[in-house]
């Protein structure tokens, strides 16, 4: 009996593997592979962190890394380009001059990078992986990456706009991306507006759809919890230290809360390029006995801190580059551990929340207005009755991995029939 042919793979480029911050990516593949999906991941980046999600541990994919500067990896760059170019000249040729058009829109040496990246996994990694399509996760360096080696490999691609991604992008760069991706998917109906909007003409604007991460909520379900909290309060904050998380909003608004003598305690989880400034604000403030800093954590240990909280709060915002969260995935973990929320109406948060109904939301940068619903939220125990079960229900229904994570290959099977996944 003839031996089977392996099944085609599906290439993912990502920007880095694993990444603690980015478990939905991580979720995502496994789901896929869990549905029959070969995956090939090419990371532009070595891990940053010593700790990785569980998830991380039962993906099978393959991983190769591309060369991740220029300088240090000059040679290899242009051993590869340098014979993909005397192999395929025309192909290269076309590749190198929408690099340099595109260079000239932004003045950006990045561009070139990333066409000698593509051209290193075209010739050293796509010979003989089985890819037959490259799908990239963020609409900017991974998708450029992924664009010019449609154009050196002639393999189709696709990608999956997120937050800064989109907003911090160039809109002729991006539209130029959707045009030519077979299809482009993005995590909220906000982002798919934009996104829209970005392309232009209907047939391109026809390709973008919304298809929510979600989460496992098995992994992130710890019942019912409808008993009045006692004082101290302990509330929760889990967060990028980035200028879109609004942090100096909830740290003033934590402020008000201890000036007014409400007994609280909170935590703040994650760590990033504002850390020394949060960090200062903490004690500029006077919350260093109330606040404490616990870095990056694992989900399990996430996950404890979610059992212990009696609120979680964010203080979304436009930060001044144009970057936004899309729906941020700690709202959603909090809403299935029955840890009420309080965020802000930036992007897509309200698609996620209902204000009143499962959670309470209030406008980005005022620090009065969420003090006060953070001290609602705390003592208002008909409300956070109400809330708490039709918050739950509300992920459970709608931002479920599991369900989700069809829609996404109902996407792939119809876009992409290389995959032979019908």
């Amino acid at each position: 009996m003839a031996k089977q042919p392996p099944s085609p793979v599906l290439g993912m480029v990502l920007k880095g593997y694993p990444r603690i911050s980015e478990s939905f990516i991580s979720n995502e593949i496994l789901l896929l592979e869990q549905r029959g999906f070969r995956i090939h991941i090419f990371s532009m980046r070595h891990p940053r962190e010593s700790i990785t999600h569980a998830s991380v541990r039962q993906i099978r994919a393959r991983v190769d890394y591309l060369p991740h500067t220029i300088l240090g990896h000059l040679p290899q760059l242009l051993a590869h380009n340098g014979r993909l170019a005397l192999r395929q000249p025309e192909r290269y040729r076309h590749a190198l001059r929408i690099a340099l058009r595109r260079f000239r829109r932004t003045r950006k040496s990045a561009t070139l990078k990333h066409l000698l990246q593509a051209g290193y996994l075209t010739d050293r990694l796509l010979p003989g992986s089985g890819v037959v399509h490259l799908h990239a996760h963020f609409a900017h360096s991974p998708t450029s990456v992924a664009m010019f080696a449609h154009f050196l490999s002639h393999r189709p691609f696709s990608f999956f706009g997120h937050a800064k991604d989109i907003y911090t992008s160039d809109p002729r760069q991006l539209a130029e991306k959707i045009h030519l991706a077979r299809f482009v998917a993005t995590c909220t109906r906000y982002n798919r507006e934009y996104l829209r909007t970005i392309a232009g003409d209907s047939g391109a604007a026809a390709k973008v759809h919304c298809v929510y991460h979600g989460i496992d909520t098995r992994l992130f379900d710890s019942g019912l919890r409808l008993a009045a909290p006692q004082p101290p309060y302990e509330i929760l904050t889990v967060a990028r230290l980035t200028a879109k998380k609004g942090l100096p909003t909830v740290l003033r608004a934590l402020h008000r809360l201890k000036t007014a003598g409400l007994p609280f305690r909170h935590t703040l989880v994650g760590d990033g390029d504002d850390r020394d400034a949060v960090l200062r604000m903490i004690d500029d403030l006077d919350l260093t006995d109330v606040c404490r800093w616990r870095g990056t954590l694992p989900h399990e240990e996430v996950i404890a801190l979610f059992k212990r909280a009696h609120l979680f709060v964010l203080g979304c915002e436009v930060a001044p580059n144009g970057d936004r969260d899309g729906i941020p995935n700690v709202l959603v973990e909090s809403m299935a551990m029955g840890v009420p929320v309080v965020a802000t109406t930036v992007s897509a948060i309200p698609e996620l929340v209902a204000d009143g109904h499962h959670g309470l939301l209030v406008a980005a940068k005022a620090p009065d207005r969420l003090a006060e619903s953070l001290q609602r939220m705390l003592t208002d125990i008909d409300l956070r009755r109400r809330v708490i079960p039709a918050a739950r229900e509300r992920v459970r229904t709608h931002f479920d991995n599991r369900i989700l994570i069809d829609q996404l290959a109902a996407h792939y099977r119809r876009y992409l029939p290389e995959l032979g996944m019908d």
